[in-house]
């Protein structure tokens, strides 16, 4: 199944990019999933990242108005690209 990364708007499979989701005011990653509710999907890349959050992709994507805390985002795609 294809998905769109929001931030360079190149379409993949459900396994090259990472699920985002929002929860109690953080962006986190959803690596299995499996967590409720709106998700939106970014290549597990610094560049998309970058891109993603410096546009305000993530809060459009997720219908949220608030400004959301990025810090678990990054800290866990460090973690990955360390891997």
């Amino acid at each position: 199944m294809l998905r769109t990364c929001v931030a360079c708007r190149e379409r993949a499979s459900r396994e090259d990019l990472l699920r985002v989701v929002e929860h109690r005011g953080q962006l986190i990653a959803d690596e299995r999933a499996v967590h409720p509710g709106r998700g939106s999907w970014v290549h597990p890349t610094p560049q998309c990242l970058t891109l993603a959050m410096s546009r305000g992709s993530f809060a459009r994507a997720l219908r949220v108005s608030s400004k959301l805390d990025t810090v678990p985002l990054e800290n866990r795609l460090k973690s990955l690209m360390d891997n």
